[in-house]
């Protein structure tokens, strides 16, 4: 049963991350980065003002690919960190039950632009 489990919530965990790979950069690049709704979305001015400190003055496509590489990067380290929480504090079935209410919480949060960024945050700590 155990094992059954793990399966499929890794099963959804890349189902998650790849389909959200596939739109991101062009959900950013047509909607969420454009002068119109920008503003709206929590955190952009920080975020946005952190990466264009680092790299320059970037158009919007370079914008979105900064996130997304963000995004990628931090998928991709977090479950070194979520491996020690499992094995140290948490224990491996509450941490799989954590992560995946976190992403299915981040996947709900990408339904309103505000919460954009703090949608990718909780599908990176879900992860």
């Amino acid at each position: 049963m155990a094992l059954y489990f793990l399966f499929f919530t890794e099963m959804w965990e890349r189902f998650s991350y790849y389909g959200l790979r596939a739109l991101l950069v062009y959900y950013m690049t047509k909607h969420i980065l454009l002068d119109d709704f920008k503003e709206r979305v929590i955190g952009h001015a920080a975020v946005i003002g952190a990466i264009q400190s680092v790299f320059g003055e970037l158009a919007i496509k370079q914008q979105a690919s900064q996130l997304y590489g963000l995004y990628t990067a931090f998928v991709y380290l977090t479950p070194i960190v979520g491996g020690l929480l499992a094995d140290r504090v948490l224990g491996q079935r509450r941490t799989v039950i954590i992560g995946a209410v976190l992403m299915a919480l981040g996947h709900f949060m990408m339904a309103f632009e505000s919460l954009f960024l703090f949608a990718l945050l909780a599908l990176i700590l879900g992860n």
